[in-house]
């Protein structure tokens, strides 16, 4: 019996040394306790990292936007536009998700829209992510225009919604001036 014990007392630490190791960016600032957030209260606003590669927004200038964080509910999301003028044909975003208690096998591209001031609108286009897991990294991309006029022609606001991540909604915005 002491033996059965000892067996799962090193099953049950070897399954905590999994979920605890990750190569996602750690928050710099404290998590929320899924038990804090009440569904009365409003969304969490997203906190700003660090700079990301420039956007060229209304006035042409190329400017630097920030990583962006939402801990709201159980899963961290992190978000961090990648070099926007890089294509023509898509605007990418590198996304991380981390959660201990909800897996994160959802298509990330089905639940994420892109929107401008200008009041352009566009559906993601693809999650180049595995499917699975607690601790999931991957590229979220969007058409770069809409019926040939560029998403970011004239815009100085960007904002990202992913709905149905553990809670109704998360948002990242960034001004593009």
């Amino acid at each position: 019996m002491k033996r059965l014990s000892y067996l799962f007392i090193i099953a049950t630490g070897l399954v905590l040394a999994a979920c605890s190791s990750t190569s996602l960016p750690t928050p710099t600032h404290p998590a929320v306790e899924p038990t804090a957030l009440l569904p009365t209260q409003p969304p969490a606003t997203p906190t700003q990292v660090s700079p990301s590669q420039p956007a060229l927004p209304a006035g042409g200038q190329a400017i630097q936007l920030a990583e962006l964080t939402d801990s709201q509910g159980a899963v961290t999301v992190i978000v961090k536009p990648l070099d926007l003028n890089s294509s023509p044909d898509a605007l990418s975003f590198a996304v991380s998700l981390d959660t201990h208690s909800i897996d994160l096998s959802m298509d990330l591209a089905a639940l994420a829209t892109l929107t401008t001031d200008t009041g352009m609108s566009v559906q993601a286009v693809g999650w180049d992510a595995p499917l699975g897991g607690h601790h999931v990294s991957g590229t979220l991309s969007f058409p770069a225009s809409v019926e040939s006029k560029p998403i970011l022609e004239g815009a100085s606001k960007l904002t990202l919604t992913i709905k149905d991540v553990d809670v109704p909604e998360r948002i990242f915005a960034w001004d593009l001036k």
